[in-house]
């Protein structure tokens, strides 16, 4: 079993392991190449400008993190291609690696709307290689690439040899996604020069680029008819399979926590309300929630903390509830040893309750939101985890406003392995939580519009002199809004928070979605309407960046499941009039 995700930098050890087990498999499969080819692609990921290009490296990984295969995908933006470098698999890997690896290298240049994707492939013709050893070969990969519509371009001169010893010069080959777009002369010799300088400057000179360019003449250029699938499979047009729904995950086991008291407002029928008006959009693809462990809670939660988490909520009797009701003003360093009088220890407030059932609901949220993160990484543009209980209030070592785990901030702390993070809180009310966990960090950068706290839950936090401490300072910022905040105000905040998250050059986003920010939620008082929902949803997909929703608040039943609607509406991009 093998999963296949991106490679973003090489600075973190998971990635730095990656790409030290890519080179063996390179020297491998490529032994006549020099190493400073593939030095060349990966030395971009840190420096894309001064290469003129951006490196896409994907890595196929099995459950120890071994690497079984690499394909890297070079991405021209000026000219609006793709090129694909390398792609290879580990000796002895069973058949299918290549054909998942291109898979996954097509979706992501048509996800970027290239015109199409190019790379060089060794002929399959006798005139043109002159080492017979290597055509049955060439033809196994021609073969291969033609079943996905990829053909050589004819009628050119780029099989031309740059030298003497270039006995097998390759063809440009030329895969347009499925489109059927046909490729025009002028494009095509933009190309050829991009390729021959960017990628082989030192040993093409002009006068061979020139040639190469001026041997362009057909337009459209001509692309080579079907050979190995002729009549068994003569349109041999492979398109993409790029499914650019939003991901959903949904923490199916969240009604085992269901506090029935008058007033209690975080419900099940929450999670019911929003998914009675999502599924009908088909914006969505539901995937299940793959189970997790506690390693990332332990990396943002303190250890005593989760410990008194699981063994208090395994103490408390079936449909009852532990309310937090003493706290440690004087002397917080001896905490009572009756867990249930502990409550308050560990909590913010009292009217957050521990049951037999929090712990598993809250871990099961975790769960969900990682299973989400877990599609981004494997490259989804963007993915919902439709949870509860929610969890923007939980700290690194306290529970309250109806959290008990951070599912989000567990979501941004896998990310950070993988690069920057921004989250963004769109609750009615401060996202404490996340602000301790990352407050003295600057990789994950945490933002949060929400109720000024002389009028609004946690009270004590979310002003805007918090700003992060030692290395972190300057990575947290607070917008405090007044009451009676409208939709159009509530955009000339955000549109501020956003700029913050450019600054930040992050590679992933993790959105606290709080729909309590809704005219006539019992916990806000703030006017946001539905047409303001869609509208803030457009402004988030501006940023352009892989993202991850993870629902907080939002309490009034009526209107729940249409502003969830609408908001992610304005996330993919569908049309309406503006507001």
């Amino acid at each position: 079993m093998f999963r296949i995700r991106r490679v973003y930098d090489t600075l973190f050890n998971r990635n730095i392991r990656a790409i030290q087990q890519i080179k063996a498999i390179f020297r491998e499969q490529f032994p006549e190449t020099s190493d400073t080819k593939l030095d060349s692609s990966i030395e971009s990921l840190r420096d894309p400008m001064a290469y003129k290009y951006r490196t896409v490296l994907f890595v196929a990984e099995d459950i120890r993190e071994e690497v079984a295969g690499f394909a890297v995908f070079s991405h021209f933006p000026d000219l609006g291609i793709g090129y694909l470098d390398y792609i290879a698999a580990k000796a002895g890997v069973p058949g299918g690696m290549g054909s998942s690896l291109y898979e996954r290298i097509r979706e992501e240049a048509a996800r970027m709307g290239v015109i199409g994707l190019f790379f060089e492939c060794l002929p399959d013709d006798p005139a043109v290689c002159g080492e017979e050893s290597l055509l049955e070969q060439n033809k196994i990969r021609l073969k291969f690439y033609e079943y996905y519509g990829a053909r050589p371009i004819v009628g050119t001169g780029y099989e031309t040899p740059v030298s003497p010893a270039d006995t097998c010069p390759p063809y440009l080959m030329y895969d347009d996604l499925g489109t059927e777009r046909p490729l025009c002369r002028a494009e095509a010799r933009k190309i050829a020069r991009a390729v021959l300088q960017r990628k082989y400057g030192s040993v093409c000179d002009e006068s061979y680029v020139r040639m190469v360019m001026d041997s362009i003449r057909d337009d459209p250029v001509r692309i080579r008819e079907p050979r190995y699938y002729l009549g068994r499979r003569s349109a041999a047009k492979r398109g993409v399979r790029l499914d650019s729904r939003i991901v959903l995950v949904v923490n199916r086991h969240h009604d085992l926590h269901h506090v029935r008291e008058r007033g209690y407002v975080e419900a099940p029928v929450r999670i019911k309300s929003i998914l009675e008006d999502l599924r009908p959009t088909r914006l969505f693809h539901e995937l299940p929630v793959r189970p997790g462990s506690e390693r990332i809670l332990r990396e943002i939660h303190d250890k005593g903390y989760l410990s008194y988490l699981k063994r208090v909520c395994l103490s408390i009797a079936p449909g009852k509830s532990v309310y937090p009701y003493v706290f440690p003003l004087r002397n917080g360093a001896r905490p009572p040893k009756d867990l249930s009088m502990r409550a308050g220890y560990y909590c913010i407030d009292t009217f957050t309750p521990l049951s037999a059932n929090a712990y598993k609901a809250a871990r099961g949220a975790v769960d969900a939101a990682l299973t989400a993160a877990g599609h981004i990484l494997d490259g989804r543009k963007a993915a919902y985890a439709l949870v509860r209980p929610p969890g923007h209030h939980a700290e690194r070592r306290s529970f309250g406003g109806f959290c008990y785990f951070n599912s989000a901030a567990a979501a941004a702390q896998l990310f950070s392995r993988y690069g920057r993070v921004a989250m963004l809180d769109l609750d009615f009310h401060h996202g404490n939580g996340q602000q301790v966990i990352f407050y003295d960090r600057s990789d994950v950068l945490t933002v949060s519009i929400h109720g000024h706290p002389e009028y609004a839950y946690p009270y004590f936090s979310g002003f805007r002199d918090e700003t992060g401490e030692g290395e972190g300072a300057g990575f947290n910022l607070n917008i405090p809004l007044p009451e009676g905040v409208d939709g159009a105000a509530y955009r000339r905040a955000l549109k501020t928070a956003l700029i913050r998250v450019r600054r930040h050059k992050p590679d992933f986003l993790v959105i606290c979605l709080g729909l309590d920010t809704a005219k006539g939620d019992p916990t806000g008082s703030w006017l946001l309407r539905s047409g303001d929902f869609r509208a803030n949803g457009a402004l988030v997909a501006g940023l352009g960046l892989p993202t991850l929703v993870v629902q907080e608040g939002g309490y009034d039943n009526r209107v729940l499941g249409a502003n969830a609607r609408a908001f992610f509406q304005g996330l993919a991009g569908e049309k309406k009039a503006p507001i």
